[in-house]
């Protein structure tokens, strides 16, 4: 009989193992999220390198094409986003007026029921953003750091996204030959996927964002909002951020209908719009689109982007939930770990699998006693 160790102390050992785990991924960030942002793209498009590289491409011209077809991609959005700010910014000057205008009637309005009045005027705002601005010139210094440490990030992702799709069949046989001949089988199931947890997670993901991107832009449309692409795409794209994103997505267009309409209706009315459309966001899109295509419940979802925050920002929330897929996967191939898989997974999905897998071995048993009945005649 095997000596086992008590339960309080590996729960001692799984808690320092955690902490450590925690602890390196926040000291690592500037290392790890390249990696993996690196590693969610090339996943992505390897299906498009895969294809060239069967139509007779050579690899490297392969992985080169399919690298120009993403950062071409990448590049358009964010033309489209340059030019859409570009006319925007040419309002600016008329929302400073109507700001200015806007504060002299509420100032007028309470004068005429009370001695009081807003302290406040455009001039007083821009003293109160200049005194704010020269008091932490610290860290206005760290941001110019975080710009430059952005701009080096920015750089070695698409190197690491040449190198991940030009030796991934490298680095699939290196995990076959690290886990032995006899778990090939499990590798290679688990690689396949892992492939398709990423791609489906990326997928839910833009799927979710277009979604919201036309419902935000048509209500805008609606109640008539200049600029309403803009402000519909930018708040749909700030709803990866739990609570606070949807909030500054819906407080642009709301403070530009402040300013720029003659009644108060049309803020309230994009305020009722917005928090109806995230109701359906927070309840019904990103649990079934993005939940589902990784095959993960919604409390596991939610607690991934919450830890994704808390550990790594922006950039956590954004692949927790595909590391957590990835790491439910792991789970499922492992013998003694299938119950945390389960804790990870759909329960709805769960139970489609365990069908699968039944219908699975019945057609086995069957095939074998064929193939044992026309060997006996």
């Amino acid at each position: 009989m095997k000596p086992t160790l008590p339960s309080y102390i590996k729960i001692v050992v799984i808690l320092i193992g955690i902490t450590l785990a925690v602890f390196l991924m926040i000291e690592a960030k500037s290392l790890l999220v390249p990696i993996l942002i690196s590693g969610l793209l090339a996943v992505l498009i390897s299906p498009f390198t895969s294809w060239l590289e069967k139509n007779k491409f050579p690899r490297y011209l392969a992985v080169s094409l399919s690298l120009i077809a993403l950062l071409v991609l990448i590049g358009l959005l964010l033309f489209f986003f340059y030019n859409q700010v570009l006319s925007f910014a040419k309002d600016i000057s008329f929302l400073e007026r109507r700001t200015t205008e806007l504060i002299n009637e509420i100032n007028a309005l309470i004068e005429k029921y009370s001695d009081a009045a807003i302290p406040l005027s455009m001039s007083q705002m821009k003293d109160v953003v200049f005194e704010y601005i020269t008091e932490n010139m610290s860290s206005l210094t760290r941001g110019k750091m975080a710009t430059a440490s952005t701009l080096t990030m920015l750089f070695i992702i698409p190197v690491y996204i040449y190198l991940f799709l030009y030796y991934r069949h490298f680095l699939i046989s290196f995990l076959l030959k690290a886990f032995g001949e006899n778990n090939h089988d499990r590798v290679n199931n688990a690689v396949h996927k892992i492939r398709q947890v990423i791609k489906n997670y990326v997928k839910g993901m833009f799927l979710v964002i277009i979604i919201l991107a036309i419902l935000n832009t048509a209500t805008l449309y609606a109640f008539g909002i200049k600029h309403a692409l803009l402000f519909g795409v930018f708040a749909a794209m700030l709803n990866v951020i739990p609570f606070l994103g949807p909030i500054l997505g819906s407080a642009l267009p709301i403070v530009y209908a402040l300013l720029t309409k003659d009644s108060l209706w049309y803020p309230v009315g994009i305020l009722i719009s917005f928090y109806v459309i995230q109701l359906f966001e927070s309840n019904l899109f990103t649990p079934k689109i993005v939940g589902g295509k990784v095959s993960m419940n919604p409390l596991m979802t939610i607690f991934a982007l919450f830890i994704g925050n808390f550990i790594w920002g922006l950039a956590g929330m954004i692949l927790f939930i595909p590391g957590l897929a990835i790491l439910k996967v792991v789970f499922d191939e492992i013998p003694g770990m299938e119950p945390y898989g389960y804790l990870l997974g759909n329960v709805n999905e769960e139970k489609k699998e365990k069908r699968r897998r039944i219908v699975e071995e019945k057609i086995k048993q069957v095939s074998a006693k064929i193939k044992k009945a026309g060997r006996k005649s």
